[in-house]
């Protein structure tokens, strides 16, 4: 049975809690990272863990007017995302963790495609590799997505993405990490 886009944002979760649900230890806090799907069918900003800031990662814009911030990087679907080693690809995960440096940026951040599997799990696993999140828990915690998953695809990003310092040549590692975790 396929996703239901009609009942609020599928694969919703606070990325931070189930780190610690697969780990036992609490890697990343609690409320600053959100992953999920499409939230054209999501009816209060409640639902959707009262983000402050939205990261669209589909083509189509978001189509709610909450007072917050919107971030959209659309990749088509007919790019293989999974293939981080193109250079498509890899401008748009540049440009995306470009968004994480901003010291303004206001958290916390939900991440979403359509399914929130796929282009979502490929950013989110690119960011959870820059602050140094264990290779098999990103693995673990993108498996927990419904739909089809696989884990070598999974895999395949995050090899593409080595090494992380010249991937993301033109971004501030570690300020990025500091950034991340000062909130």
């Amino acid at each position: 049975m396929g996703l239901n886009y009609t009942d609020g944002c599928v694969n919703l979760r606070d990325v931070g809690e189930y780190l610690e649900l697969i780990t036992g230890k609490v890697l990343i806090p609690y409320g600053l990272l959100l992953r999920g799907g499409s939230i054209d069918h999501v009816k209060t900003h409640d639902e959707i863990h009262h983000a402050a800031t939205i990261i669209n990662l589909r083509d189509g814009e978001d189509v709610h007017a909450w007072d917050i911030d919107y971030l959209h990087f659309p990749m088509a679907n007919k790019v293989e995302k999974y293939d981080t080693s193109q250079k498509e690809v890899r401008r748009w995960l540049n440009q995306i963790m470009r968004s994480f440096e901003n010291p303004k940026l206001k958290f916390p951040v939900l991440i979403h495609c359509l399914s929130g599997k796929d282009r979502t799990g490929i950013v989110v696993a690119a960011l959870l590799l820059i602050l140094g999140i264990d290779r098999e828990v990103i693995i673990e915690e993108y498996i927990l997505s419904e739909g089809e998953v696989e884990r070598a695809l999974i895999e395949q990003a995050m090899n593409g993405m080595m090494p992380l310092d010249i991937y993301f040549k033109g971004i501030d590692l570690e300020f990025l990490r500091k950034n991340f975790r000062a909130v």
